[in-house]
């Protein structure tokens, strides 16, 4: 079971819906009766305990790459 977030265009609230991740393209009806709703891109978020890194004595170095986090730097311009 999957968690759906929609928002409904004529009153403007949000809502979740849970169904199969079979019918996640079907419309949902708002909870105030509206059925103009469209689905919102959600992001998904893990609960947990992360580890930290240790890293190894010596001098520190600079990142090798171009940096800026979306593939290198590379789609971004400059």
């Amino acid at each position: 079971m999957a968690r759906y977030e929609f928002r409904c265009r004529e009153c403007g609230s949000t809502f979740e819906v849970d169904r199969p991740m079979q019918r996640s393209s079907e419309p949902a009806d708002c909870p105030a009766g509206h059925a103009d709703t469209v689905k919102l891109l959600s992001t998904v978020s893990l609960g947990g305990r992360a580890r930290t890194a240790t890293r190894p004595a010596g001098p520190a170095m600079a990142p090798a790459g171009g940096g800026g986090g979306c593939c290198g730097g590379g789609c971004c311009g400059g």
